[in-house]
């Protein structure tokens, strides 16, 4: 019997207010998780408080859920609510000795003057430098490090995971949102953005598709404690395309290939293709955010003990 996990998920972005209006303020959402065939979504809706602006639903040019939200009339202070409902299941794991040599890969994905089938089209949009993934010789080498000739492409992809998972420290004090891959190469330090970005850079730095997944990680509470309300966070991974398996996932954060634990949202070429909630604000003071996330299994909300409200920041 396939395995599934339900999960209800509460994402919440507060703007607190200041006592000066915003006069006006235009954000892009991704906040609703996307519907794959191992994930299905039962519900997924977004409120805003003050319920005074203009929002339309539609997908991005990646096919994510993506909603575009519009306040042009003054408003002190800003609460974007997001609750889902999904279903995933479990996926079987890939044989890493059976894809194909990665330099194969890497050979069967450049430019030729003659029509290709959609699978592979779209793996060549993630083969690039985009907005906060560079490809540079010293990131090839760092990818070179697990590369060996001849090593199928699978293996080698888990091995990088591995390598990054095994060299790098997690530190949320370390890296910023804007902090450059190469400074986090430099460091060996950040959080799940950090290594997500840097596994990616690796990967298109030698020539192989990778993109930028954006989700969410089931986490547990210490022995004995009950889930915190908001004190999850957002999660970012890596998926790598191979001709025989299609996409891939490895989360180089954890050292695992993501199952039953990971929600996915959505994907794109980095983190800007799919923040959370990003946009443009006219007026007010500069007020950083506070973000709340819950991912809660189905079969706590029964009889489950009364939680702590926690706050942290955005990841």
């Amino acid at each position: 019997m396939t395995r599934r996990v339900a999960y209800t998920i509460l994402h919440e972005t507060e703007y607190p207010a200041c006592g000066v209006p915003v006069s006006l303020s235009q954000h892009l959402l991704h906040l609703i998780p996307r519907p794959l065939p191992w994930q299905t979504r039962e519900f997924g809706r977004i409120v805003v408080v003050p319920d005074q602006g203009r929002m339309v639903e539609g997908e991005d040019a990646f096919g994510n859920p993506v909603a575009w939200l519009a306040l042009d009339t003054p408003h002190d202070g800003l609460l974007v609510r997001a609750e889902s409902h999904v279903t995933v299941s479990a996926r079987p794991l890939t044989d890493p000795a059976g894809s194909p040599p990665w330099e194969a890969v890497r050979d069967s994905l450049r430019y030729r003057p003659e029509p290709r089938e959609a699978g592979l089209l779209d793996a060549q949009r993630y083969l690039y430098a985009s907005p906060r993934i560079p490809l540079d010789a010293a990131l090839a080498a760092f990818a070179a490090q697990v590369f060996e000739s001849g090593k199928p492409l699978l293996a080698a992809a888990r091995a990088l995971m591995m390598h990054i998972f095994k060299t790098f420290t997690f530190d949320a004090k370390a890296t910023e949102v804007s902090t450059p891959v190469q400074e986090v190469l430099r460091r060996r330090r950040g959080v799940c953005q950090d290594f997500a970005h840097l596994m990616i850079a690796a990967l298109r730095s030698i020539g192989l598709p990778a993109r930028y997944m954006s989700g969410y990680l089931l986490t547990d509470p210490p022995p004995g404690k009950p889930r915190l309300i908001g004190a999850d966070a957002s999660h970012a991974w890596v998926a790598v395309w191979c001709p025989c398996n299609g996409w891939v996932e490895y989360d180089p954060t954890n050292g695992i290939q993501p199952d039953v634990r990971h929600v996915t949202l959505g994907w794109g070429r980095d983190f800007q293709d799919v923040s959370p909630l990003r946009g443009v604000i006219l007026g007010g003071l500069a007020v950083a955010p506070e973000v709340r996330v819950t991912v809660t299994p189905d079969a706590e909300h029964q009889d489950r003990p009364a939680a702590v409200v926690r706050r942290v920041p955005p990841d």
